[in-house]
């Protein structure tokens, strides 16, 4: 018996912190895939088999007026802010302003960051580099992936200096070997709901409920605040 879920990236720690016990408790598997937030979205619309997604609000939301997710089943996992990294052991740059931030990625070798056309941060950082105007300036060192987990354990595992990341601070404090330095700047700030719906074609909703009580609720408040989520 397994049960399905689609999720963004920045909840796979959440998921795995609960599959063990869920998975004992149940006695059914949870398979999940972790992406970019459109892909997943895309997945689902392309007939992925899916009891649970987690998402942004809006794409949920979106989902909800679609007919592919219940309506009243989506609950708020908690926000994220999107923030740098640096490789640990790299003393911590100043990033609380503007100048702070262009200064930083002036002078970076590589700057990794997840998709920019399906990544809820990577669609932000994009335009961050636009309005820094190191989109072209900087064309060499961009390192884009199409998550940004991925994008933060190729980081950890390149031994070049002088590397920075942008993503959803989730996905920076779940990856060893990289440390989340702080927010974006308020001017640059960028907090996400994620969010968890039933799929309305889902084989076991009563399970896919069940898991959601689970993700939302006491067994992820410690994994949840210790990653970055805020609620």
């Amino acid at each position: 018996m397994q049960l399905h879920l689609l999720s963004g990236g920045a909840a796979a720690a959440v998921v795995r912190a609960v599959q063990p016990a869920f998975e004992a408790d149940t006695g059914c598997q949870i398979v999940g895939t972790y992406s970019a937030v459109g892909d997943m979205r895309d997945q689902l619309l392309a007939g992925q088999p899916c009891d649970l997604i987690i998402l942004t609000r809006t794409l949920v939301d979106a989902l909800v007026a679609s007919g592919h997710v219940v309506a009243g089943s989506t609950r708020s996992l908690g926000l994220v802010k999107t923030g740098i990294a640096v490789k640990s052991g790299t003393p911590f740059p100043p990033i609380s302003t503007r100048q702070d931030v262009l200064a930083l990625l002036s002078k970076a070798r590589g700057i990794y960051f997840p998709d920019a056309a399906k990544a809820t941060a990577g669609i932000h950082f994009i335009k961050v580099l636009q309005a820094l105007g190191l989109d072209q300036t900087q064309r060499g060192a961009l390192r884009q992936y199409p998550n940004g987990a991925t994008a933060m354990r190729e980081m950890a595992a390149n031994p070049e200096p002088d590397l920075v990341g942008c993503t959803q601070a989730t996905e920076i404090n779940y990856t060893p070997g990289v440390d989340y330095v702080g927010n974006l700047p308020p001017e640059f700030e960028l907090a996400t709901d994620y969010t968890l719906g039933v799929c309305t074609q889902s084989a076991r909703p009563q399970l896919a409920h069940l898991l959601a009580d689970w993700l939302t609720g006491e067994p992820t408040q410690a994994v949840r605040r210790q990653g970055g989520f805020e609620f």
